[in-house]
């Protein structure tokens, strides 16, 4: 090799070398990288200390989910500190009068298809593990609506979140909902996007930060469940979904009565194209005699939203109730409901039927007036119509396949 050319390739190596040493951390990253994850599983770890109540038993669920049988006077809620020396209604002082609709099979989840029950004066709550905060952004936001603005009043403005929603405009106030959901098991698209049917109570404005929801119903998302299966879940929050509320039991809020069904647990069977299909009534409603927002799924009381934990909804009712199908996809690409149309009908698209708002008068009744909610019609629609002689009342059918 003549002089000249090796000089030229010790000059290469020389600058390789000074490039890759250029890019190693130095030791303070480093150390700084290495204080930053300590302090990250510190958080971690006294998040599920706080979440994960020690059980009186614990059941191993079919679905990978492991079950905890908490005391009911032990439960998350209780960590709020507006509920410290809260007394638990066990049971509502009275149920709206006038529904109609309901279906007759029991509400099944898979953590108890084999006949597991908790104990007496337990509720059986679903673990949270390491590895679903670590997924989370933050350990702040861990359980919490992250992305985009998460209401079907805001549709059209949104990030990334896509309604096919029918909305009651007939009333000014409303004390509850009632709706008849159908079951299925959208296929996600991406990790971080979910697909969901449910129902919305709110009041308050998302403009001024103190929107109050009340939010029940189905979803698949992967991010919060580490799988795709359809999921039970809540949802509250008292200003607008920036600081307070969250998904299920991973902040201090709802109070659970009930000691057979787990709120975040996976729900089976679901529905089938052209082939059976699965539904449950969802009714909530505010208990006048206390002020407390009730929970009931498939006739069975669920447990309550105290009334302290809102504004709005604590000495109010809602001015907003909605019902339909919401997906976080920001490319479109994920199904709402059973990927079909609402054209398709019965069997095929999803619905939401019987549906019904509590008066004044504690009565359930038709909503006057309904609107529909759909931006992206050629991805995601929903259509409404009215039954006087069938048991479906007021119905909306929803869904779509999202946009190529």
């Amino acid at each position: 090799m003549a002089g000249g050319a090796w000089l030229q390739l010790q000059v290469a190596l020389l600058l390789l070398v000074a490039l890759i040493f250029s890019t190693l951390p130095s030791e303070a990253e480093a150390a700084a990288a290495t204080s930053t994850n300590l302090r990250r599983r510190q958080e971690v770890q006294s998040l599920l200390k706080r979440l994960n109540k020690p059980p009186l038993a614990t059941i191993q669920s079919p679905d990978g989910d492991i079950i905890d049988c908490v005391h009911i006077s032990k439960q998350p809620a209780f960590d709020h500190p507006l509920l410290k020396n809260h007394t638990i209604q066990m049971r509502p002082s009275i149920q709206p009068s006038g529904m109609y609709g309901e279906a007759a099979r029991p509400f099944t989840q898979t953590w108890n298809q084999n006949g597991e029950k908790c104990p007496d004066n337990t509720i059986p709550i679903r673990r949270t593990k390491e590895e679903d905060v670590m997924r989370a952004t933050s350990v702040a936001t861990f359980g919490k609506k992250t992305h985009g603005s998460h209401h079907p009043r805001l549709a059209g403005v949104t990030d990334g979140h896509h309604y096919g929603v029918a909305s009651a405009t007939g009333d000014a106030n409303y004390y509850g909902t009632k709706a008849t959901i159908n079951l299925w098991q959208p296929t996600i698209a991406t990790s971080g996007d979910f697909s969901l049917a449910q129902l919305w109570i709110s009041a308050g404005s998302y403009q001024n930060k103190d929107l109050n929801t009340i939010e029940a119903g189905w979803q698949v998302y992967p991010a919060l469940y580490r799988d795709e299966k359809t999921r039970f879940f809540i949802y509250w929050t008292r200003d607008a979904y920036d600081q307070t509320g969250c998904y299920n039991l991973a902040c201090s809020g709802f109070i659970q009565t009930n000691t057979q069904v787990v709120i975040g647990g996976s729900i089976s069977p679901v529905s089938i194209y052209g082939g059976p299909q699965y539904e449950y009534d969802y009714l909530v409603w505010k208990d006048l005699a206390g002020g407390n927002w009730w929970l009931q799924v498939q006739g069975k009381y669920v447990g309550y939203w105290p009334s302290s934990i809102f504004t709005h909804l604590q000495t109010g009712v809602a001015d907003t109730v909605e019902w339909g199908g919401e997906v976080n996809s920001p490319r479109s690409t994920t199904p709402m409901g059973s990927g079909h149309f609402s054209k398709e009908g019965f069997g095929k698209a999803t619905y939401s039927k019987a549906i019904q708002v509590v008066d004044s008068s504690n009565n359930l009744k038709s909503p006057n007036g309904v609107s529909l909610i759909a931006p992206l019609p050629n991805c995601y629609n929903v259509m409404t119509g009215s039954s006087s002689t069938t048991s479906w009342g007021t119905y909306i059918y929803y869904g779509g396949s999202g946009c190529p």
